[in-house]
Protein backbone atom coordinates (compact mmCIF):
# COMPACT_ATOMS: atom_id res chain seq x y z
CA UNK A 1 0.00 0.00 0.00
CA UNK A 2 2.93 2.35 0.66
CA UNK A 3 4.09 2.00 -2.95
CA UNK A 4 0.56 2.80 -4.18
CA UNK A 5 0.44 5.87 -1.95
CA UNK A 6 3.84 6.98 -3.24
CA UNK A 7 2.66 6.72 -6.85
CA UNK A 8 -0.57 8.55 -6.09
CA UNK A 9 1.30 11.27 -4.16
CA UNK A 10 3.53 11.85 -7.19
CA UNK A 11 0.45 12.02 -9.41
CA UNK A 12 -1.18 14.49 -7.01
CA UNK A 13 1.90 16.72 -6.99
CA UNK A 14 1.89 16.75 -10.77
CA UNK A 15 -1.89 17.24 -11.05
CA UNK A 16 -1.83 20.23 -8.70
CA UNK A 17 1.50 21.52 -10.01
CA UNK A 18 2.29 24.82 -11.72
CA UNK A 19 0.70 23.77 -15.04
CA UNK A 20 -2.73 23.19 -13.48
CA UNK A 21 -2.59 26.36 -11.41
CA UNK A 22 -1.57 28.41 -14.47
CA UNK A 23 -4.47 26.88 -16.46
CA UNK A 24 -6.98 27.78 -13.76
CA UNK A 25 -5.57 31.28 -13.27
CA UNK A 26 -5.20 31.83 -17.00
CA UNK A 27 -8.80 30.85 -17.68
CA UNK A 28 -10.01 33.13 -14.90
CA UNK A 29 -7.94 36.04 -16.18
CA UNK A 30 -9.17 35.49 -19.75
CA UNK A 31 -12.80 35.47 -18.61
CA UNK A 32 -12.23 38.52 -16.38
CA UNK A 33 -10.91 40.50 -19.36
CA UNK A 34 -13.59 39.24 -21.78
CA UNK A 35 -16.27 40.24 -19.26
CA UNK A 36 -14.65 43.68 -18.89
CA UNK A 37 -14.09 43.07 -15.15
CA UNK A 38 -17.84 42.64 -14.60
CA UNK A 39 -17.47 40.70 -11.30
CA UNK A 40 -15.60 43.61 -9.74
CA UNK A 41 -17.82 46.29 -11.27
CA UNK A 42 -21.06 44.56 -10.30
CA UNK A 43 -20.16 43.35 -6.82
CA UNK A 44 -22.72 45.63 -5.17
CA UNK A 45 -25.39 44.60 -7.67
CA UNK A 46 -24.62 40.94 -6.93
CA UNK A 47 -25.31 41.40 -3.22
CA UNK A 48 -28.58 43.16 -4.11
CA UNK A 49 -29.61 40.23 -6.35
CA UNK A 50 -28.66 37.81 -3.56
CA UNK A 51 -30.96 39.58 -1.11
CA UNK A 52 -33.78 39.61 -3.65
CA UNK A 53 -33.18 35.92 -4.31
CA UNK A 54 -34.30 34.77 -0.87
CA UNK A 55 -37.64 33.91 -2.44
CA UNK A 56 -38.54 33.03 -6.02
CA UNK A 57 -41.41 31.48 -7.96
CA UNK A 58 -39.47 31.07 -11.19
CA UNK A 59 -38.49 27.74 -12.74
CA UNK A 60 -36.16 25.64 -10.59
CA UNK A 61 -36.03 23.73 -7.30
CA UNK A 62 -34.59 26.09 -4.67
CA UNK A 63 -34.40 29.90 -4.26
CA UNK A 64 -31.30 31.60 -5.74
CA UNK A 65 -30.15 32.55 -2.22
CA UNK A 66 -30.40 28.92 -1.10
CA UNK A 67 -28.47 27.77 -4.17
CA UNK A 68 -25.55 29.96 -3.08
CA UNK A 69 -25.81 28.73 0.51
CA UNK A 70 -25.71 25.13 -0.77
CA UNK A 71 -22.62 25.93 -2.84
CA UNK A 72 -21.02 27.70 0.12
CA UNK A 73 -21.85 24.73 2.34
CA UNK A 74 -19.63 22.61 0.11
CA UNK A 75 -16.98 25.30 -0.35
CA UNK A 76 -16.51 26.64 3.17
CA UNK A 77 -14.76 23.79 4.95
CA UNK A 78 -11.57 22.74 6.66
CA UNK A 79 -9.53 24.69 4.10
CA UNK A 80 -10.75 27.99 5.52
CA UNK A 81 -9.25 27.14 8.90
CA UNK A 82 -6.47 24.57 8.46
CA UNK A 83 -5.67 25.26 4.80
CA UNK A 84 -5.05 28.97 5.19
CA UNK A 85 -2.78 28.33 8.17
CA UNK A 86 -0.81 25.76 6.17
CA UNK A 87 -0.43 28.17 3.22
CA UNK A 88 0.82 30.89 5.56
CA UNK A 89 3.23 28.46 7.24
CA UNK A 90 4.76 27.19 3.97
CA UNK A 91 4.38 30.18 1.65
CA UNK A 92 4.75 32.95 4.22
CA UNK A 93 2.48 36.01 4.59
CA UNK A 94 2.84 36.74 0.87
CA UNK A 95 0.76 33.65 0.12
CA UNK A 96 -2.29 35.50 1.47
CA UNK A 97 -1.85 38.27 -1.11
CA UNK A 98 -1.77 35.77 -3.98
CA UNK A 99 -4.75 34.01 -2.44
CA UNK A 100 -6.63 37.31 -2.76
CA UNK A 101 -5.59 37.75 -6.39
CA UNK A 102 -6.68 34.21 -7.19
CA UNK A 103 -10.09 34.87 -5.64
CA UNK A 104 -10.64 38.14 -7.51
CA UNK A 105 -9.86 36.41 -10.80
CA UNK A 106 -11.82 33.33 -9.74
CA UNK A 107 -14.99 35.38 -9.39
CA UNK A 108 -15.20 35.58 -13.20
CA UNK A 109 -14.71 31.82 -13.41
CA UNK A 110 -17.44 31.09 -10.86
CA UNK A 111 -19.77 33.57 -12.60
CA UNK A 112 -19.21 31.87 -15.96
CA UNK A 113 -19.68 28.37 -14.53
CA UNK A 114 -23.07 29.29 -13.10
CA UNK A 115 -24.21 31.04 -16.28
CA UNK A 116 -23.52 27.90 -18.30
CA UNK A 117 -25.03 25.64 -15.63
CA UNK A 118 -28.39 27.42 -15.67
CA UNK A 119 -28.39 27.99 -19.44
CA UNK A 120 -27.79 24.32 -20.30
CA UNK A 121 -29.58 22.60 -17.39
CA UNK A 122 -32.12 19.82 -17.85
CA UNK A 123 -35.02 18.28 -15.91
CA UNK A 124 -34.49 14.65 -14.88
CA UNK A 125 -37.03 11.81 -14.66
CA UNK A 126 -38.08 12.91 -11.16
CA UNK A 127 -38.61 16.53 -12.18
CA UNK A 128 -35.38 17.86 -10.62
CA UNK A 129 -33.40 20.57 -12.39
CA UNK A 130 -29.91 19.23 -13.01
CA UNK A 131 -26.89 20.93 -14.49
CA UNK A 132 -23.18 21.59 -14.25
CA UNK A 133 -20.14 21.21 -16.51
CA UNK A 134 -21.24 17.76 -17.75
CA UNK A 135 -24.54 19.15 -19.02
CA UNK A 136 -22.91 22.29 -20.44
CA UNK A 137 -20.53 20.08 -22.43
CA UNK A 138 -23.32 17.73 -23.52
CA UNK A 139 -25.84 20.39 -24.55
CA UNK A 140 -23.49 23.18 -25.59
CA UNK A 141 -20.57 21.47 -27.29
CA UNK A 142 -22.10 18.53 -29.17
CA UNK A 143 -21.69 14.76 -29.26
CA UNK A 144 -18.00 14.74 -30.13
CA UNK A 145 -17.29 16.30 -26.73
CA UNK A 146 -19.40 13.73 -24.85
CA UNK A 147 -16.35 11.82 -23.48
CA UNK A 148 -15.29 15.04 -21.76
CA UNK A 149 -18.67 15.29 -20.01
CA UNK A 150 -18.44 11.65 -18.92
CA UNK A 151 -14.90 12.22 -17.63
CA UNK A 152 -15.99 15.16 -15.47
CA UNK A 153 -18.94 13.25 -14.01
CA UNK A 154 -16.79 10.18 -13.31
CA UNK A 155 -14.07 12.18 -11.60
CA UNK A 156 -16.66 14.13 -9.61
CA UNK A 157 -18.67 11.11 -8.45
CA UNK A 158 -15.56 9.40 -7.07
CA UNK A 159 -13.60 12.45 -5.86
CA UNK A 160 -16.57 13.55 -3.76
CA UNK A 161 -15.94 10.66 -1.38
CA UNK A 162 -12.51 12.05 -0.56
CA UNK A 163 -12.59 15.85 -0.57
CA UNK A 164 -16.25 16.12 0.40
CA UNK A 165 -16.74 13.12 2.63
CA UNK A 166 -13.85 11.32 4.34
CA UNK A 167 -11.65 14.41 4.78
CA UNK A 168 -14.53 16.30 6.33
CA UNK A 169 -15.71 13.42 8.55
CA UNK A 170 -12.16 12.95 9.79
CA UNK A 171 -11.89 16.69 10.53
CA UNK A 172 -15.11 16.66 12.58
CA UNK A 173 -14.01 13.56 14.51
CA UNK A 174 -10.60 15.07 15.20
CA UNK A 175 -12.08 18.37 16.35
CA UNK A 176 -14.53 16.66 18.71
CA UNK A 177 -11.85 14.39 20.14
CA UNK A 178 -9.40 17.24 20.76
CA UNK A 179 -11.93 19.65 22.24
CA UNK A 180 -14.29 17.31 24.09
CA UNK A 181 -12.53 13.89 24.12
CA UNK A 182 -15.37 12.25 22.18
CA UNK A 183 -14.46 8.91 20.61
CA UNK A 184 -14.07 9.06 16.81
CA UNK A 185 -16.47 6.19 16.24
CA UNK A 186 -19.22 7.90 18.24
CA UNK A 187 -18.73 11.04 16.17
CA UNK A 188 -18.90 8.92 13.02
CA UNK A 189 -22.21 7.33 14.04
CA UNK A 190 -23.76 10.68 14.97
CA UNK A 191 -22.59 12.19 11.69
CA UNK A 192 -24.07 9.27 9.73
CA UNK A 193 -27.46 9.82 11.35
CA UNK A 194 -27.49 13.60 10.95
CA UNK A 195 -26.26 13.60 7.36
CA UNK A 196 -28.65 10.78 6.47
CA UNK A 197 -31.63 12.72 7.80
CA UNK A 198 -30.74 15.64 5.54
CA UNK A 199 -29.54 14.10 2.27
CA UNK A 200 -32.46 11.66 1.97
CA UNK A 201 -34.68 14.73 1.82
CA UNK A 202 -33.05 15.73 -1.45
CA UNK A 203 -31.77 19.08 -2.60
CA UNK A 204 -34.61 21.02 -0.98
CA UNK A 205 -33.79 19.72 2.50
CA UNK A 206 -30.06 20.17 1.88
CA UNK A 207 -30.74 23.74 0.78
CA UNK A 208 -32.91 24.49 3.82
CA UNK A 209 -30.23 23.13 6.15
CA UNK A 210 -27.48 25.05 4.37
CA UNK A 211 -29.55 28.24 4.39
CA UNK A 212 -29.93 27.93 8.16
CA UNK A 213 -26.36 26.88 9.02
CA UNK A 214 -24.07 28.66 6.54
CA UNK A 215 -24.99 32.29 7.35
CA UNK A 216 -24.98 31.51 11.09
CA UNK A 217 -21.57 29.81 11.09
CA UNK A 218 -20.06 32.47 8.84
CA UNK A 219 -21.35 35.36 10.95
CA UNK A 220 -20.14 33.78 14.21
CA UNK A 221 -16.69 32.97 12.83
CA UNK A 222 -16.29 36.39 11.23
CA UNK A 223 -17.64 38.10 14.35
CA UNK A 224 -15.14 36.44 16.69
CA UNK A 225 -12.35 37.13 14.21
CA UNK A 226 -13.27 40.81 13.97
CA UNK A 227 -13.33 41.05 17.76
CA UNK A 228 -9.77 39.70 17.92
CA UNK A 229 -8.70 42.14 15.21
CA UNK A 230 -10.20 45.02 17.19
CA UNK A 231 -8.35 43.87 20.31
CA UNK A 232 -5.11 43.83 18.28
CA UNK A 233 -5.87 46.84 16.11
CA UNK A 234 -2.39 48.28 16.60
CA UNK A 235 -0.86 45.21 14.92
CA UNK A 236 -3.26 45.17 11.95
CA UNK A 237 -1.51 47.78 9.72
CA UNK A 238 1.83 46.00 10.05
CA UNK A 239 0.19 42.64 9.32
CA UNK A 240 -1.34 43.97 6.10
CA UNK A 241 1.95 45.61 5.10
CA UNK A 242 3.85 42.37 5.74
CA UNK A 243 1.40 40.43 3.56
CA UNK A 244 1.81 42.81 0.62
CA UNK A 245 5.60 43.18 0.95
CA UNK A 246 6.17 39.43 1.31
CA UNK A 247 4.16 38.79 -1.85
CA UNK A 248 6.94 40.41 -3.88
CA UNK A 249 10.01 39.87 -1.70
CA UNK A 250 9.43 36.56 0.11
CA UNK A 251 10.03 36.37 3.84
CA UNK A 252 13.16 35.47 5.75
CA UNK A 253 13.15 32.88 8.52
CA UNK A 254 12.41 34.08 12.05
CA UNK A 255 11.55 32.23 15.25
CA UNK A 256 9.91 28.92 14.39
CA UNK A 257 9.18 30.09 10.83
CA UNK A 258 11.20 28.38 8.11
CA UNK A 259 11.15 31.30 5.67
CA UNK A 260 9.54 31.43 2.23
CA UNK A 261 10.52 32.57 -1.26
CA UNK A 262 8.38 34.55 -3.69
CA UNK A 263 7.80 31.35 -5.68
CA UNK A 264 6.47 29.54 -2.60
CA UNK A 265 4.26 32.51 -1.75
CA UNK A 266 2.73 32.48 -5.22
CA UNK A 267 2.42 28.70 -5.46
CA UNK A 268 0.76 28.16 -2.10
CA UNK A 269 -1.30 31.34 -2.28
CA UNK A 270 -2.75 30.35 -5.65
CA UNK A 271 -3.23 26.73 -4.58
CA UNK A 272 -5.00 27.76 -1.37
CA UNK A 273 -7.25 30.12 -3.30
CA UNK A 274 -8.23 27.37 -5.74
CA UNK A 275 -8.68 24.69 -3.06
CA UNK A 276 -10.73 27.02 -0.88
CA UNK A 277 -13.19 28.60 -3.30
CA UNK A 278 -13.15 25.83 -5.95
CA UNK A 279 -13.39 28.34 -8.81
CA UNK A 280 -12.44 26.40 -11.92
CA UNK A 281 -13.18 22.92 -10.54
CA UNK A 282 -16.79 22.95 -11.78
CA UNK A 283 -18.41 21.78 -8.54
CA UNK A 284 -20.41 24.84 -7.43
CA UNK A 285 -22.41 25.27 -10.67
CA UNK A 286 -24.06 21.90 -9.95
CA UNK A 287 -25.83 23.59 -7.02
CA UNK A 288 -26.61 26.78 -8.92
CA UNK A 289 -28.28 24.77 -11.70
CA UNK A 290 -31.10 24.00 -9.25
CA UNK A 291 -31.84 27.70 -8.61
CA UNK A 292 -35.33 29.07 -9.23
CA UNK A 293 -34.41 31.55 -11.92
CA UNK A 294 -35.19 32.23 -15.56
CA UNK A 295 -31.99 34.19 -16.16
CA UNK A 296 -28.53 32.55 -16.11
CA UNK A 297 -26.76 35.89 -15.73
CA UNK A 298 -28.64 36.81 -12.56
CA UNK A 299 -27.60 33.51 -11.01
CA UNK A 300 -24.07 34.05 -12.27
CA UNK A 301 -23.91 37.31 -10.30
CA UNK A 302 -25.05 35.49 -7.16
CA UNK A 303 -22.68 32.56 -7.74
CA UNK A 304 -19.57 34.73 -7.95
CA UNK A 305 -20.24 35.92 -4.38
CA UNK A 306 -19.33 32.43 -3.22
CA UNK A 307 -15.70 33.07 -4.13
CA UNK A 308 -15.75 36.52 -2.55
CA UNK A 309 -17.31 35.33 0.73
CA UNK A 310 -15.20 32.19 1.02
CA UNK A 311 -11.77 33.60 0.25
CA UNK A 312 -11.81 37.39 0.46
CA UNK A 313 -13.79 37.39 3.71
CA UNK A 314 -13.57 34.10 5.65
CA UNK A 315 -10.04 33.00 4.65
CA UNK A 316 -8.80 36.56 5.22
CA UNK A 317 -10.21 36.52 8.75
CA UNK A 318 -8.25 33.36 9.53
CA UNK A 319 -5.05 34.79 8.05
CA UNK A 320 -5.26 38.16 9.81
CA UNK A 321 -6.00 36.60 13.21
CA UNK A 322 -2.92 34.41 12.82
CA UNK A 323 -0.85 37.42 11.78
CA UNK A 324 -1.91 39.99 14.41
CA UNK A 325 -1.53 37.55 17.29
CA UNK A 326 2.04 36.87 16.22
CA UNK A 327 1.75 33.06 16.32
CA UNK A 328 2.44 32.61 12.58
CA UNK A 329 6.16 32.23 13.36
CA UNK A 330 5.60 29.67 16.11
CA UNK A 331 6.43 26.65 13.96
CA UNK A 332 2.90 25.22 14.18
CA UNK A 333 0.70 24.73 11.14
CA UNK A 334 -2.82 23.70 10.13
CA UNK A 335 -5.74 23.85 12.55
CA UNK A 336 -3.34 23.81 15.53
CA UNK A 337 -1.87 27.13 14.37
CA UNK A 338 -5.34 28.66 13.93
CA UNK A 339 -6.47 27.36 17.34
CA UNK A 340 -3.38 28.88 18.96
CA UNK A 341 -4.08 32.20 17.25
CA UNK A 342 -7.67 32.34 18.53
CA UNK A 343 -6.58 31.33 22.04
CA UNK A 344 -3.91 34.05 22.13
CA UNK A 345 -6.28 36.55 20.53
CA UNK A 346 -9.01 35.99 23.10
CA UNK A 347 -6.60 35.44 25.97
CA UNK A 348 -8.38 32.20 26.80
CA UNK A 349 -8.51 28.51 25.90
CA UNK A 350 -12.02 29.18 24.66
CA UNK A 351 -10.38 30.22 21.38
CA UNK A 352 -9.36 26.62 20.70
CA UNK A 353 -12.92 25.46 21.42
CA UNK A 354 -14.33 28.06 19.00
CA UNK A 355 -11.97 26.84 16.27
CA UNK A 356 -12.90 23.21 16.98
CA UNK A 357 -16.64 23.93 16.77
CA UNK A 358 -16.18 26.07 13.64
CA UNK A 359 -14.14 23.32 12.03
CA UNK A 360 -16.82 20.76 12.86
CA UNK A 361 -19.70 22.86 11.51
CA UNK A 362 -17.78 23.88 8.39
CA UNK A 363 -16.95 20.23 7.68
CA UNK A 364 -20.53 19.11 8.41
CA UNK A 365 -21.98 21.47 5.81
CA UNK A 366 -19.33 20.41 3.30
CA UNK A 367 -20.52 16.82 3.73
CA UNK A 368 -24.00 17.98 2.74
CA UNK A 369 -22.97 20.05 -0.27
CA UNK A 370 -20.62 17.49 -1.77
CA UNK A 371 -23.15 14.68 -1.32
CA UNK A 372 -25.37 16.57 -3.76
CA UNK A 373 -22.51 17.18 -6.20
CA UNK A 374 -21.54 13.52 -6.15
CA UNK A 375 -25.04 12.14 -6.70
CA UNK A 376 -25.69 14.54 -9.59
CA UNK A 377 -22.48 13.31 -11.26
CA UNK A 378 -23.50 9.68 -10.63
CA UNK A 379 -26.97 10.35 -12.07
CA UNK A 380 -25.44 11.81 -15.23
CA UNK A 381 -23.38 8.64 -15.72
CA UNK A 382 -26.33 6.29 -15.16
CA UNK A 383 -29.87 7.42 -14.30
CA UNK A 384 -31.97 8.63 -11.37
CA UNK A 385 -32.13 5.14 -9.85
CA UNK A 386 -28.50 5.41 -8.74
CA UNK A 387 -29.31 8.19 -6.26
CA UNK A 388 -30.46 6.03 -3.33
CA UNK A 389 -27.51 3.58 -3.52
CA UNK A 390 -25.14 6.53 -3.82
CA UNK A 391 -26.58 8.14 -0.69
CA UNK A 392 -26.23 4.88 1.25
CA UNK A 393 -22.59 4.56 0.16
CA UNK A 394 -22.06 8.19 1.16
CA UNK A 395 -23.29 7.57 4.70
CA UNK A 396 -21.12 4.45 5.10
CA UNK A 397 -18.03 6.39 3.92
CA UNK A 398 -18.64 8.97 6.66
CA UNK A 399 -18.03 6.38 9.36
CA UNK A 400 -14.94 5.10 7.55
CA UNK A 401 -13.54 8.62 7.35
CA UNK A 402 -14.30 9.42 10.98
CA UNK A 403 -12.79 6.22 12.35
CA UNK A 404 -9.67 6.23 10.13
CA UNK A 405 -9.70 3.03 8.10
CA UNK A 406 -6.50 1.39 6.84
CA UNK A 407 -7.07 2.73 3.35
CA UNK A 408 -7.90 6.28 4.43
CA UNK A 409 -4.76 7.96 3.07
CA UNK A 410 -4.99 6.10 -0.23
CA UNK A 411 -8.58 7.24 -0.74
CA UNK A 412 -7.67 10.83 0.10
CA UNK A 413 -4.73 11.02 -2.28
CA UNK A 414 -6.72 9.39 -5.08
CA UNK A 415 -9.59 11.82 -4.53
CA UNK A 416 -7.11 14.70 -4.63
CA UNK A 417 -5.91 13.58 -8.07
CA UNK A 418 -9.44 13.08 -9.39
CA UNK A 419 -10.47 16.45 -7.98
CA UNK A 420 -7.73 18.11 -10.01
CA UNK A 421 -8.78 16.16 -13.10
CA UNK A 422 -12.34 17.55 -12.70
CA UNK A 423 -10.95 20.96 -13.55
CA UNK A 424 -9.70 19.99 -17.02
CA UNK A 425 -13.08 19.27 -18.70
CA UNK A 426 -14.58 22.26 -16.90
CA UNK A 427 -11.88 24.68 -18.05
CA UNK A 428 -12.14 23.43 -21.63
CA UNK A 429 -15.91 23.97 -21.54
CA UNK A 430 -15.48 27.50 -20.16
CA UNK A 431 -13.06 28.44 -22.94
CA UNK A 432 -15.01 26.80 -25.77
CA UNK A 433 -18.34 28.22 -24.59
CA UNK A 434 -16.99 31.64 -23.60
CA UNK A 435 -18.76 33.29 -26.60
CA UNK A 436 -22.07 32.01 -25.16
CA UNK A 437 -21.20 33.47 -21.75
CA UNK A 438 -20.34 36.84 -23.28
CA UNK A 439 -23.48 36.91 -25.46
CA UNK A 440 -25.80 36.06 -22.56
CA UNK A 441 -24.10 38.70 -20.42
CA UNK A 442 -24.33 41.39 -23.09
CA UNK A 443 -28.01 40.65 -23.71
CA UNK A 444 -28.77 40.86 -19.99
CA UNK A 445 -26.88 44.12 -19.52
CA UNK A 446 -28.56 45.62 -22.57
CA UNK A 447 -31.96 44.87 -21.03
CA UNK A 448 -30.96 46.62 -17.81
CA UNK A 449 -30.27 49.93 -19.55
CA UNK A 450 -33.13 52.47 -19.48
Amino acid sequence: MESVNAILSTASSWAWGPVMLVLILGTGLYLTIRLAFLPLRNLGKAFKLLWQGRHSKQEGDIPPFSALMTALAATVGTGNIAGVAAALFIGGPGAIFWMWITALIGMATKYSEAVLAVHYRETDEDGRHVGGPMYAIKNGMGKKWQPLAIAFALFGAIAAFGIGNMVQANAVAGAMENAFEIDNRITGIVLMLLIGLVIFGGVKRIAKTATALVPLMAILYIGVSLWILILHLDALPNALLTIVESAFTGHAAAGGFAGASIILAIQFGVARGVFSNEAGLGSAPIAHAAAQTNNPVRQGHIAMLGTFIDTIIICTMTALVIMVTGVWQSGETGSVLTANAFSVGLGSEIGAIIVAISLAVFAFTTLLGWSYYGERCAEFLTNHRVITPYRIAWIIAIFAGASLSDYFNTVLILADVLNALMAIPNLIALLVLSPVIIKLTQDYLAQQKP
